[in-house]
């Protein structure tokens, strides 16, 4: 192979493989010299690619950990499996999974190959994940076109489906996607209204990049710093989400007694709740403030399966006490049809 570059490119191909490659087998495979070999693995070097030589009669290479991530090259099923899984994972605002895998699966499919966009559409459409059922399901496809529009400075027209039904057509300028362990938000100026806005992704609609660009505007965050691109940071975006939030949600200061150890209790408690503290009795007390809805705060309270009381605020200790009622109306059976177990059909 005389063309250095698809040499180079072949050779790191093969180097990305989990294993040693003797010299000998690597000249064999690019028909080279082994002297060759040893000028190429030189060059990758210096290109940042961390290769190890190994010593002995037959002398190996193998790519190994470096200080700094280099360009990987990826086969058509390597580059399918990931694009799937980053989708199935930024499809749905689990604890844990921020904005940097949507901006990896948004730098992913801008690359990818048409035959391999459509293979990657099929695979997704063509399964159904099991969620847990406390957050909102996203299609991709949204994410990525959000993501690539504020990394590119572009602005979005897109159908926005507000809490009470009411549709409008939006024109914004985005600014950061955030991620709060249930839902997906983007922050954004609204031309239309000439002030910034919050959008919950999931009623976020037919979302296009317009072409136009735009310079980023600093966010009306007090103390906020600057970052080298010119605007605020990520940090600051998520400030002003939690303080949109807060004006739309009354906060909530959560008293809870659980009747089980810290760790028991913070493991199966969504992190922003923050982790209570040991009563010295066996059992551990969450002091906390969120701007979560009564029915999500209830409903992960009981999820944490242990024994537990709730202090305040009013407002949850009333909305406990109705829903148990309910939950034992249920359980009693009282004004329902006998149930009849039936199994899944049979295909």
């Amino acid at each position: 192979m005389s063309d250095t570059p698809a040499r180079l490119l072949k050779l790191l191909s093969l180097l990305q493989t989990p294993r040693e490659w003797p010299g000998g087998e690597l000249a064999e495979r690019l028909d080279v010299s082994p002297r060759t070999i040893r000028r190429d693995i030189d060059r990758l070097r210096d290109l940042g690619y961390p290769v190890e030589a190994s010593r002995g009669s037959v002398g190996g290479y193998r790519l190994v950990a470096g200080a700094a991530m280099p360009p990987l090259l990826l086969d058509d099923e390597e580059a399918v499996a990931i694009a799937v899984g980053l989708r199935a994972g930024a499809g749905h605002a689990i604890e844990g999974v921020d904005e940097a895998s949507v901006r990896a699966l948004a730098k992913l499919e801008q690359v990818l190959p048409s035959r391999l966009r459509h293979r990657v559409s099929a695979l997704q459409n063509a399964t159904v994940p099991l969620t847990r059922g406390d957050g909102s399901t996203i299609d991709p496809r949204t994410l990525t076109t959000l993501a690539s529009a504020a990394t590119g400075r572009e602005r979005l027209r897109f159908a926005y489906r507000s809490g009470d039904g009411t549709r409008t057509k939006r024109q914004v300028e985005p600014y950061r996607l955030v991620s709060t362990g249930q839902r997906w938000y983007l922050v954004a100026y609204d031309l239309g209204r000439e002030d910034w806005r919050t959008f919950r992704v999931d009623r976020v609609g037919e979302p296009y990049a317009t072409g136009a660009r735009f310079t980023p505007r600093p966010l009306p965050i007090e103390g906020a710093g600057s970052d080298k691109d010119g605007g605020t940071g990520s940090g600051d975006a998520a400030t002003f989400l939690a303080r949109s939030m807060r004006r739309m949600q009354p906060e909530l200061r959560l008293d809870v007694w659980f009747g089980a150890p810290a760790e028991f209790v913070t493991a199966r408690l969504p992190a922003h709740l923050g982790a209570p503290q040991p009563d010295g009795e066996g059992g551990c007390r969450l002091r906390a403030s969120c701007t979560d809805s009564l029915e999500w705060v209830a409903l992960r309270l009981a999820l944490v399966d242990c024994e537990f009381s709730v202090a305040g605020p009013p407002q949850l200790v009333a909305y406990l006490e109705g829903l148990g009622a309910r939950l034992t109306r249920a359980a009693a059976g009282a004004g329902t049809e006998p149930r009849q177990e039936a199994g899944p059909e049979q295909g």
